[in-house]
């Protein structure tokens, strides 16, 4: 049991830690953006449901002995693949697909290691149980989520911290090459236990049973679709709508392969009549919060109520899982449509809901399906359960229906595309002299202005006078016309400071920003500069141009937790100092509630011989907001400006802080 253990435990721990190495590693090189990790996670999932097809396939095709040759072959060609360093040769020119790229160089970089990984875990099971007549096979499904949620967990805290990603791909290769011995050496014990247990007709007997009707392989497929649909959705709508708390999308996924464990464990923690009037009350509960709170509530009682309600959502799929996993003669079978079940979830939230849904109501959808499937399957019992679920699903559907309506009728827009969902807001009519419209994403806002024609063109928020970019662009704007380049266009608000003379050209990677920007807000158009807007990830776009010859370089792409940390590196200074003039400056915006930035600003200017200067502006009134502006520049004349030195603050430095690089770089030390 020791070795059949020790193999599934190396497999699923080194499967769930190689997805953060290797999309770190490549992350920088395509723009750091939300699509490059959904392109890598859609990856690592069908190459999972492919692992699965393949124990399937070849558990009821082959012969023991064929499929350990087979097995071993794979395993020993794979090391070819070692280390799993991407090769440089596969980074973007700029023209090209990138999705496409990214699928190419994660197929030849980890492709064959990754399959094989994700073969272990029914193919063990298969092993065992063909070698061992017990009933305790369904546990090493167990100890494989176990294994998955320590690399899960492991990675943020106990690995990224203090390993630069190099080492990390240098260590996962010899892990591997160890995991290889261990398989084999398994593959090679169960082949003997397996001759040994052929000539015990009664313990083979004990691991049959009767093949699964067709209803049974919709339902396996219904509720493992359902926990992953619902992990996504609830994900979605805590980091989005209710706070961007850097490492918030660890908790949904723990819940998540918690209750796995907890349901195959093999001690009975699901039973049916304990969880259904929890679920019932949850599932209402979330309904009725979202209608009545609009989806955005206190951090404080959001977290726990999501955190509760997926927890039993998911005890209920999972326990319904479990309590149908058929004989050990057929869990490959089971285990292939568990997969199918999940990467259909997965693409249905990740993919699907995108094209067709302007914001989040996916996780409210999944709310009114998952009453219903608990109806169904409790149709046998009890006629009060499934009536009280029917009216439970009605209360949920009308507070979800009002809800959709209620986001649909309180904005002027909604739009979403792979960036995240976009909501243009007026707060009064045109002729008031207080409204104004917000662009909002999620709960973060990206730039207001007054609605009224005659203020339309105020600065405001985090760009006003005082703040510290609207000192720096002051300062410069006194010695004649100005160049400035800005990543991150939000509303365009920063174009008003333009003069006849003046250009401002803005990065964006979003288009959906682009054309926000231009159509419902003016700052764009009414300005007295020249405006230009690129479209594509600043830092490849930089690197590819020529010299802009800048007076000022905002980056102004940092809020909350959602860090492009390609664009806070030493590698990312080195470009940003390409392209601004030997008297120039780079402000990074730096506002943030959970994360301290300006240390990490100033030691990678520290590396360059630059001075930095953290400007912290607390004007918090109707127009302004509270910001923090950390200026870098070799400019004396700049540093000396007395608007600048009266509001010079100090920055704190963090004890044992390492230098930023694309190779390393440590959020959990600068939480705040």
């Amino acid at each position: 049991m020791i070795l059949y253990a020790l193999t599934i435990f190396s497999s699923a721990f080194l499967l769930f830690l190689v997805q953060p190495i290797m999309a770190k590693q490549i992350l920088p090189w395509f723009g750091g953006s939300a699509a490059v990790w959904t392109t890598c996670l859609v990856f690592f999932q069908f190459l999972l449901l492919f692992g699965y097809t393949y124990s399937d396939y070849t558990t009821r095709k082959m012969t023991p002995r064929n499929q350990l040759i087979l097995h071993a072959t794979l395993l020993v060609i794979s090391l070819a693949a070692l280390p799993i360093i991407p090769d440089a040769s596969w980074k973007p020119a700029g023209d090209e697909d990138p999705i496409y790229r990214i699928l190419g160089l994660l197929t030849l970089t980890i492709g064959l290691p990754y399959f094989l990984l994700s073969t272990t875990g029914p193919l063990v099971q298969a092993w065992f149980a063909r070698a061992h007549a017990s009933g305790t096979v369904y546990r090493l499904f167990a100890l494989s989520n176990f294994a998955s949620l320590l690399a899960l967990i492991s990675y943020p805290f106990a690995v990224e911290p203090w390993i630069t990603t190099r080492h990390q791909s240098l260590g996962w290769s010899a892990g591997y090459a160890l995991f290889v011995i261990v398989c084999i050496s398994t593959g090679i014990y169960s082949l003997r236990a397996h001759t040994e247990a052929q000539a015990n007709p009664a313990a083979q007997t004990r691991n049959d049973g009767p093949p699964p009707a067709p209803a049974h392989y919709l339902l396996w497929l219904l509720l493992s679709a359902m926990g992953s649909f619902m992990l996504l959705a609830v994900t979605n709508h805590i980091t989005h709508d209710v706070a961007s708390v850097p490492f918030l999308w660890l908790l949904p996924l723990t819940i998540y392969l918690v209750t796995f464990i907890l349901c195959f464990e093999g001690r009975n923690w699901y039973k049916r009549a304990y969880f259904m009037g929890p679920l019932l009350v949850v599932v209402c509960a979330l309904a009725w919060f979202l209608h009545e709170e609009g989806g955005i509530m206190e951090f404080k009682i959001a977290v726990p109520l999501f955190s509760a309600g997926l927890f039993i959502m998911c005890m209920f799929f999972h326990g319904e899982l479990a309590a149908m996993k058929p004989a050990p003669r057929y869990l490959t079978t089971f285990f292939l449509m568990v997969s199918l079940g999940g990467a259909i979830g997965g693409v249905t939230v990740g993919f699907i809901a995108p094209k067709f849904f302007n914001t989040y109501y996916e996780f409210g959808i999944g709310l009114v399906i998952t009453l219903l499937l608990a109806a169904w399957l409790t149709l046998g019992g009890l006629r009060i359960v499934p009536m009280a679920l029917l009216a439970a699903t009605g209360f949920t559907g009308f507070h979800v229906y009002h809800y959709i309506h209620a986001l649909s009728n309180d904005a002027r827009l909604m739009t979403r595309n792979f960036y995240g969902t976009l909501r243009v807001k007026d707060t009064g009519p045109a002729t008031s002299a207080t409204a104004v419209r917000r662009l909002m994403h999620g709960v973060i806002m990206h730039g207001e202005e007054y609605l009224h024609p005659d203020k339309r063109l105020r600065i405001t928020t985090y760009y006003t006078e005082t703040s510290g970019i609207g000192l720096a662009l002051k300062h410069f704007q006194q010695a004649g016309p100005t160049r400035v380049g800005v990543v991150g266009l939000g509303t365009g608000t920063l174009a008003a400071y333009g003069r006849k003379g003046d250009v401002t050209r803005f990065y964006e990677i979003n288009p959906q920003v682009i054309e926000i920007a231009r159509r419902d807000f003016h700052f764009i158009s009414g300005g007295k500069g020249e405006v230009d807007t690129v479209l594509g990830d600043a830092r490849l776009t930089m690197e590819r141009e020529a010299p802009q010859r800048y007076d000022v370089l905002a980056i102004d792409a940092f809020s909350s937790d959602a860090i492009p940390v390609h664009l806070i590196t030493r590698e990312a200074m080195g470009i940003y100092l390409k392209h601004i003039k030997n008297d120039g400056v780079v402000a990074f915006h730096v506002t943030n509630r959970f994360l301290k930035l300006a240390p990490v600003v100033e030691q990678i200017a520290n590396t360059y011989g630059l001075k930095s200067v953290l400007i912290t502006d607390d004007n918090d009134g109707d127009d302004a907001s509270r910001t923090d502006w950390v200026l870098v520049t070799r400019n004396s004349k700049l540093l000396d400006d007395p608007r600048i030195k009266d509001d010079t603050s100090e920055i704190t430095a963090i004890p044992g802080l390492r230098l930023w690089t694309d190779d390393f770089n440590n959020l959990v030390q600068i939480l705040k």
